[in-house]
């Protein structure tokens, strides 16, 4: 099924050259479907590389997704036109009193902050307890992963002593978990980070779950027991050339940056990257909507609470 997205929106036309079905809101009002409402509230600084991102990922179900996306009110983009923001994005505080049945909150270029120096720290907690309330399951993203955790239980974070970058191996501590329903054994995810959460201080929580984790990078995937929040510390709906722009950037610009482990061809930046992830992130995301969200979120969108 479709993914119902604003008109005119710049994804659009990049995706469906991949063949992806985007129905814009034009077309989606004449069909008599209660699509999945899903909020996403973006952080990235380039916003319109990670809504192609996870709008490739979410078509993907055959579940029909209306979209919102949702902007700070106390933070302005400075990479993403203000026109841009204008036309397709919401403030937080007009779409306060509305019920999702689920909710995406990406990483952020701050994991190197305490989390209360961030500008927008305040009105993210507000978002992070309205969504306990107002939203049927939510899923976190690398820093706000850590974010969320830290706010919800209490969970540090701590600094790496190099940046985590690159695309590693990662096993289920629970196969049976509905989550991971159609996964191999062994699953990669691509993860850029100078920060992680440890899973000495998440085991102490009752509440949650790690479901699965890495030798190399660490936890991954921590659930919290009622199935209504996903922390994600990789990216899994990174596209193929993501950690290729980051690491050439940074190399441009002279700062300490090693090549991402496990990601070219050969081990050798000149070769494109191999990707090995996309299809367990599908299925990550499609199960995630069905099991969590989709079979979990009532008919009356009034009602979640």
């Amino acid at each position: 099924m479709p993914l119902n997205i604003p008109d005119k929106l710049p994804a659009i036309e990049f995706l469906q050259k991949e063949n992806i079905f985007i129905m814009d809101e034009s077309r989606a009002v004449h069909q008599d479907i209660r699509p999945l409402k899903i909020a996403v509230l973006n952080l990235m600084p380039v916003k319109i590389t990670t809504e192609i991102d996870l709008i490739r990922i979410l078509s993907n179900s055959p579940l029909q997704v209306e979209l919102d996306l949702i902007k700070l009110s106390t933070h302005v983009s400075k990479n993403t036109p203000k026109e841009h923001m204008q036309a397709f994005y919401k403030d937080f505080s007009l779409i306060l009193n509305h019920k999702y049945d689920g909710l995406i909150i990406t990483g952020a270029p701050v994991e190197q902050m305490p989390f209360e120096e961030v500008v927008y720290w305040k009105e993210l907690t507000e978002i992070f307890d309205w969504a306990r309330t107002n939203v049927t399951s939510s899923m976190f993203i690398c820093w706000g992963a850590q974010a969320a955790l830290h706010h919800y239980y209490g969970i540090p974070k701590y600094p790496l002593e190099k940046k985590m970058f690159g695309v590693f191996p990662h096993t289920k501590n629970d196969p049976n978990h509905p989550i991971f329903r159609g996964f191999d054994d062994l699953f990669y995810v691509p993860h850029s980070r100078h920060t992680e959460i440890r899973r000495k201080d998440i085991v102490k929580v009752p509440q949650l779950k790690v479901l699965s984790e890495s030798k190399i990078s660490g936890v991954n995937i921590v659930a919290a027991i009622n199935g209504r929040e996903f922390f994600l510390t990789g990216h899994a709906e990174y596209s193929p050339d993501t950690l290729d722009k980051e690491y050439k950037r940074d190399v441009s610009k002279n700062l300490p940056i090693e090549m991402p482990v496990n990601y070219y061809l050969d081990n050798n930046p000149e070769n494109p990257p191999l990707v090995q992830w996309r299809s367990h992130a599908n299925l990550l995301f499609v199960n995630w909507l069905n099991y969590f969200v989709y079979q979990q979120t009532p008919y009356n969108i009034e009602t979640i609470g």
